[in-house]
């Protein structure tokens, strides 16, 4: 029988995430004197003292995705409300646990991210400006501007709407030479905070256009590949990102009997869901919903992916931060049958990326390159016939955390295309 929720002895937990309640609906949380710390436990010890200090405190964790995660030499980045400050950081020196202060004020840090600067103008001399990060609203019109100039390469269609009745659109990418093509999914913003993804998924749209006829490996990809481009998949938690809570991370779906909102919307795929790594209190960052593809958003992409299978050979989601490259499993440890050709591919990728700027990622199956997590997308589309299937963690490894500066929009895009394209020449050219 399929859990429907929180069991009853999570009530009292799910009760006190409430009095870290968020402002009224369009009141933009503030969050003048919070930090960002990192802490990296040196002892089982220490991690379970940490453990139980954040899981006690309800402070949000950026990095592993929940304290449940947190184990000896994990580096795990916290931030730290200002009423909470005191209290967590007296507890850590008591414990003798070093920490470090990565953001000493995140609302100065916000306000430094000027993609939140109401006046500043979000064109460039010749058009749509990619190097700074847009709302949903300028995302969306973009979308249909492209859709009216580039009719020949571009195609908007909408999967569904999300739990608030936005339309979930989706760019498909490519000539039409053919009748049937090979095709590869890319989509971003699962993670409402991550704004990072979305800026890539714009910036390939971008490249793919600008670059058509003068590169013989784009014009290849395009030819003998749809993309299908979803820029912003949790559309409700990315409006919300922009107009309440910068820090928000899942959907906006209510639950019934509690007045935490919000999925996981990678922990909601009918994949071993809400096993290791997936959490059944709705209040927790991590909760896998009362079913799987319970989300509008999540049930209207594996809907159309199903019905895509036999032509789909990648499946490619972009999150943030960690700078890695992952692939299957995450809900286990163990090696995927086509590891051999999924590695190659991950190998080229990275070594791409590499060669713009110097930057390194790590890769490797994401279970025990990040962390075990069930219900995700990758593990999804790879047990439903996706041969390749991959999760990219942006820039950067914390010195920023979500709050990418926007003069790095372009080398994180520019080097992520690199890795993208080596992908997409990779599944042409070789294993399937």
């Amino acid at each position: 029988m399929r859990p429907r929720g929180p069991p009853a002895a999570l009530l009292p937990l799910c009760l006190l995430c409430l009095q870290a309640a968020l402002p009224a609906r369009g009141l933009r949380a503030r969050y003048d004197g919070e930090k960002l710390i990192r802490v990296v436990p040196g002892s089982e010890q220490d991690a379970e003292t940490l453990r139980a200090a954040l899981h006690r405190l309800q402070v949000d964790v950026w990095q592993p995705s929940s304290p449940f995660h947190v184990a000896k030499g994990t580096v795990t980045d916290v931030r730290v409300p200002q009423n909470t400050s005191q209290s967590l950081l007296h507890l850590l020196q008591q414990a003798s646990i070093p920490y470090t202060v990565l953001i000493a004020d995140l609302q100065q840090a916000i306000d430094n991210q000027t993609g939140l600067r109401p006046h500043r103008s979000r064109r460039s001399p010749s058009g749509y400006n990619y190097e700074v990060y847009h709302s949903l609203e300028e995302i969306q019109d973009w979308m249909h501007h492209l859709n009216k100039t580039h009719s020949d390469l571009v195609h908007m269609f909408s999967v569904g709407k999300s739990y608030e009745g936005r339309p979930l659109f989706v760019l498909k990418l490519g000539t039409r030479s053919r009748p049937y093509k090979k095709a590869v999914w890319i989509d971003c913003g699962i993670h409402a905070r991550e704004w990072i993804g979305p800026a890539f998924c714009q910036w390939f749209v971008k490249e793919a256009l600008q670059t058509y006829q003068t590169d013989p490996a784009m014009r290849r990809m395009l030819t003998q590949l749809y993309f299908y481009v979803m820029p912003v998949f949790n559309v409700d938690g990315y409006q919300f990102s922009w107009t309440d809570d910068r820090f928000w991370r899942k959907t906006r779906s209510r639950d019934a009997r509690f007045r935490c909102h919000g999925v996981d919307a990678n922990r909601n795929w009918k994949v071993k869901w809400c096993a290791e790594g997936a959490s059944l209190h709705p209040c927790d960052d991590t909760y896998c919903g009362p079913f799987p593809e319970s989300e509008p958003e999540v049930r209207a992409v594996a809907q159309f992916l199903r019905r895509q299978r036999r032509q789909l050979r990648a499946y490619l989601s972009f999150h943030a931060y960690a700078q890695m490259l992952l692939y299957p499993y995450s809900y286990k440890h163990g090696a995927i049958p086509n590891s051999a050709c999924v590695e190659s591919a991950a190998y080229d990728a990275v070594s791409a990326l590499q060669s713009a700027y110097g930057v390194r990622y790590r890769y490797g199956p994401a279970s025990s390159t990040l962390y075990v997590s069930s219900g995700s997308s990758m593990d999804w589309a790879y047990r439903s016939g996706v041969p390749y299937a991959f999760a990219f963690e942006l820039r950067d490894t914390g010195h920023y955390g979500f709050l990418l500066p926007e003069p790095l929009i372009l080398p994180t895009c520019a080097e992520t295309m690199l890795a993208v394209r080596a992908i997409a020449l990779h599944l042409l050219a070789k294993c399937h």
